[in-house]
């Protein structure tokens, strides 16, 4: 991958391609999509967004989230959300571990990741969330209508920031 690809074209890309990039790269790219989450929060969406949520019938962008944020790190906040992963939208999240998730497969990373930015978004819906995987997608997660989709090239962006990725870890 070029240096020069932005966060944007990461997320537009096959998420094979970031989970091969050096933790370097990713690490970059998640911060940059972290800038953009700060800067785009609570915006009304006249162009696409990184992160779409629906609020009170309205599609707005998402309250953001600092770079240093560690999205793997996700909030016991007592009563513990539903999730389903059955993919009933298609594409199904797989199961098997990789190095470029901390270990984690990318299903444990999307729960990870989706229990963390739900807590943090303040949803917290009567009912179960359904957990797609939208490879591909020009967001980064959306959540509308009870549906959380996330887009897999992000879990690779978001697994550079969590413990794997400092000084001395590994050794």
């Amino acid at each position: 991958m070029r240096a020069s690809l932005s966060a944007r074209q990461a997320l537009t890309s096959p998420p094979e391609l970031l989970e091969f990039e050096t933790s370097t790269t990713r690490l970059e790219l998640y911060r940059e999509v972290a800038r953009i989450s700060e800067t785009e929060a609570g915006l009304s969406p006249q162009a696409p967004v990184l992160f779409p949520i629906s609020q009170r019938g309205e599609l707005v962008a998402a309250p953001g989230f600092e770079a240093r944020t560690d999205l793997l790190l996700a909030p016991d906040a007592g009563a513990p959300l539903q999730l389903s992963f059955d993919g009933r939208a298609g594409e199904r999240w797989p199961e098997d571990r990789r190095e470029g998730l901390q270990g984690l497969s990318e299903r444990e990373a999307a729960e990870l990741v989706a229990r963390t930015l739900l807590a943090h978004w303040r949803i917290n819906p009567a009912g179960g969330v359904q957990v797609d995987r939208a490879s591909g997608a020009p967001y980064a997660v959306a959540y509308v209508d009870g549906i959380l989709r996330i887009n897999p090239a992000f879990l690779y962006m978001a697994a550079a920031q969590g413990p794997a990725s400092l000084p001395g870890a590994g050794q």
